[in-house]
């Protein structure tokens, strides 16, 4: 019972982060590899199938508060599914602890961007 509750509640707060449009995903990700003992590679898939129904929730708030900027949206989506393409088809050829050191590093990154942005 415990089990569930937590897996509830890791999946409560990254829809949360979801709806806001900040990774939530990632922080399931996070949860899946270190808490859960989820292998990184089954946690990806999971994290993946996660987004889908995520984003369809909290895409129709964002398109009525005009929080979608529609020109760029073509090219990111037809950017984002070729790198998307590529980026799975070599991480599913990757050793795990090295994906997990690259995953863990560009957390890293981006914590400290976000840490030390002005404004």
């Amino acid at each position: 019972m415990k089990d569930w509750l937590i897996a509830a509640l890791a999946g409560a707060v990254t829809g949360v982060l979801s709806g806001f449009g900040v990774g939530g995903g990632s922080l399931l990700l996070i949860y899946m590899t270190s808490f859960a003992g989820v292998p990184q590679t089954l946690a990806q898939g999971v994290n993946l199938l996660y987004f889908l129904p995520a984003a369809a929730a909290a895409l129709p708030a964002h398109f009525k508060n005009g929080c979608v900027e529609k020109r760029a949206l073509l090219p990111a989506i037809g950017a984002g599914l070729a790198c998307s393409a590529l980026t799975a088809w070599a991480a599913t050829a990757l050793d795990v602890e090295l994906l997990q050191k690259c995953f863990g590093g560009f957390l890293i990154v981006i914590g400290l961007r976000e840490l030390f942005r002005k404004g």
